[in-house]
C-alpha cells in the first residue's frame, strides 16, 4: 500500500492507500500506536477481500482530546477533559474535506479506536451520521456516567463492533473493574436499537495484541458493510 504522511493545522496524519477503495477507515492514534500501523494494515489486508484506505491521525493529549466530559483521574494524577467535541469537529470540518480534496474518499466510512479512542468512536456515533460503522476495541466504557449516557442515547451508525480482553476487569482499580459489566450493557443497548453489532472477547489484558484487536475490528466493519 502507498503511505502518505501529512498534517493539517499542525496535527499529523498518516494515510495508507489502496486504489479504488470503497472503505475509508479513520483512527485516532498516539505515538506508540502510530508505530504499529503498518502491522495493523497488513493484518487487515489478510482478513478482507476489498480495497480500503486507512487514515490515522495523531492525538496530542489522550486524556483531554478523546473524552466528552470532564472526570477525575482514574489512574495517576491527570484528570479527563472534554475535548471530544473539538476532535470530532476536526474530523468533520478539516480531515475529511482535506482527504476529499486530494482524491481520498469512499462511500463506507468507519471510525475506529482503541481504549479511550474506542470510547470516542462510540460517542461520535451518537453525535453524527458521518460514520456508517464504528469499531470500539477494548473501549473505556468504564468512563464515569458513560453507560447511563449510552443507554439513553441512540447511535446513528449502522454497524458497531465491540471487543474486550477477558482479563481486563481483573484489576484493583475499582472504576476499571466494571468494564466487563459496562460493555455488556453497551452491547445490550445497541441490540435493543436494532443495530448490527457484535461483541468479541479476546484473550488477555488491556495491553495485549492491540494492533491485532484493532485489525480484527476494522476487518469486521469492512466485511459486514453493504458497500
Amino acid at each position: 500500500m502507498k503511505e502518505v504522511v501529512n498534517n493539517i493545522s499542525g496535527r499529523e496524519f498518516r494515510v495508507f492507500l489502496q486504489d479504488r477503495a470503497k472503505h475509508l477507515l479513520l483512527q485516532p492514534v498516539d505515538e506508540h500506536s502510530a508505530t504499529k500501523l503498518p502491522q495493523e494494515v497488513e493484518l487487515i489486508r489478510k482478513q478482507v477481500h476489498q480495497p480500503f484506505t486507512l487514515a490515522a491521525f495523531m492525538i496530542a493529549d489522550w486524556n483531554r482530546d478523546l473524552t466528552p466530559w470532564t472526570a477525575p483521574p482514574a489512574f495517576g494524577n491527570t484528570p479527563f477533559g472534554d475535548g471530544a467535541n473539538d476532535t470530532l469537529a476536526f474530523i468533520a470540518s478539516e480531515l475529511l474535506p482535506h482527504l476529499q480534496s486530494i482524491g481520498i474518499d469512499a462511500p463506507h466510512k468507519v471510525l475506529g479506536g482503541y481504549s479511550l479512542a474506542g470510547l470516542f468512536a462510540l460517542w461520535a456515533s451518537y453525535q453524527t451520521d458521518v460514520f456508517d460503522s464504528v469499531v470500539a476495541a477494548s473501549p473505556s466504557v468504564w468512563y464515569p456516567n458513560w453507560v447511563d449516557y449510552a443507554t439513553r442515547s441512540t447511535t446513528l451508525a449502522t454497524d458497531v463492533y465491540l471487543s474486550l480482553g477477558d482479563k481486563e476487569a481483573k484489576t484493583k482499580n475499582q472504576l476499571m473493574s466494571q468494564v466487563d459489566t459496562s460493555i455488556l450493557k453497551q452491547h445490550d443497548s445497541l441490540i435493543s436499537q436494532g443495530v448490527n453489532t457484535t461483541l468479541q472477547w479476546n484473550q488477555g489484558n488491556h495491553f495485549m495484541d492491540v494492533e491485532k484487536r484493532m485489525a480484527k475490528g476494522l476487518a469486521w466493519a469492512i466485511n459486514n458493510s453493504s458497500q
